[in-house]
């Protein structure tokens, strides 16, 4: 039996404000994750098709790392440890010999996101922070920058998935 996403999509609007816009474009990325893991098991999805760790699986594990970083480290200030350490190897959040399995996975994702969202309602787009790299920034070129991540994997995702099995998606 194949994955199944637990995400659904929803409607994007084509008139919003600017707070509305950025969470549903994010929203809508979040999901499209997931949704190139449809179909697979395990072992499909962990594979690898390219020549850096670069997995589907492995996608899920980046991107709960990236969720946590930008959202709880950066705009929550906590230094909460991330559930993959980068800070010793660089591709921890890729590999998968520790892994609990994609389910496990995919739950630590699903409470990144909920944890970033619950980070993000009590911010205003305006509101800065410091980072070591960009000095001052604030929320909004958090949640464009999360936008580009997400698309920019999703990419990577896409032709992952058509040499895993051929599937294309539009």
């Amino acid at each position: 039996m194949g994955f199944t996403s637990p995400l659904t999509h929803e409607e994007l609007p084509t008139v919003a404000g600017e707070r509305e816009a950025l969470a549903s474009w994010l929203r809508f990325h979040r999901v499209e994750l997931l949704d190139k893991l449809t179909g697979l098991d395990e072992r499909q999805a962990a594979q690898r098709v390219v020549g850096s760790l670069t997995t589907l699986h492995g996608l899920v594990r980046h991107l709960t790392w990236v969720e946590h970083y930008w959202f709880v480290t950066v705009l929550a200030g906590s230094e909460e440890p991330n559930h993959y350490d980068c800070s010793v190897d660089n591709d921890a959040d890729y590999r998968l010999e520790h892994s609990e399995g994609l389910a496990a996975d995919v739950e630590r994702f699903l409470a990144a996101v909920t944890r970033s969202q619950k980070v993000f309602a009590e911010l205003a787009l305006d509101d800065t922070v410091p980072h070591p790299k960009h000095g001052s920034l604030d929320v909004r070129w958090v949640m464009v920058h999360m936008i580009e991540e997400y698309a920019q994997h999703n990419g990577h995702a896409d032709i992952i998935r058509e040499l895993i099995d051929g599937t294309t998606q539009s």
